[in-house]
């Protein structure tokens, strides 16, 4: 004799089971789909490669996906740090010397590409910390957190770097007007 609840729950169970899988899978998708843009700007700016910046999403991604099975910023963004700090020397040493500011721009407006080739150009430290702090808007006391380095360093390095931009920006202004 046929046994119509067993068939049925048996059936239910698997429907129920595929139905779990899609929304764990479509939660992934939405932690990607929110994530990625910074992840991939980040990492981009950090090497000025489309393939390299590529790379280094997807190996966040899955190292974020495998601390976690639903990551939050924080996850993603460590994994992030922990790739970049693997590839360029993010601790390597304080911060230089602060530099003396140099002839204002006079407050010229500064064309995107001379400002993104001058970010481009500063130490990698300086450059993901810039980055950090006045790109993506991240406070002092989280970026500190992240990349385990002292408050007071990382405030500095930031200052360092805006220094340094001031300063190519105001001789490409002094170029351009010569």
């Amino acid at each position: 004799m046929f046994n119509f609840e067993r068939e049925f729950s048996a059936e239910s169970n698997l429907v129920v089971s595929q139905a779990a899988k899609q929304s764990a899978e479509q939660q992934q998708r939405d932690v990607y789909e929110s994530h990625r843009h910074r992840t991939f700007s980040l990492a981009f700016y950090m090497t000025g490669n489309e393939v390299e910046a590529e790379e280094i999403l997807t190996i966040t991604f899955v190292r974020a996906f495998q601390q976690q099975e639903r990551p939050d910023a924080f996850a993603v963004d460590s994994a992030l740090m922990q790739e970049l700090s693997e590839r360029f020397p993010l601790r390597d040493e304080e911060s230089p010397a602060v530099l003396a500011p140099g002839p204002g721009l006079n407050h010229r407006n500064v064309r995107r590409p001379d400002l993104e080739a001058a970010v481009r150009n500063l130490p990698a430290n300086e450059r993901l910390l810039f980055l950090l702090r006045d790109v993506e808007g991240y406070s002092p006391a989280m970026i500190s957190r992240l990349l385990d380095i002292p408050e007071p360093q990382v405030v500095r390095a930031c200052f360092s770097a805006r220094i340094r931009l001031h300063q190519v920006l105001a001789e490409q202004a002094r170029t351009e007007a010569a």
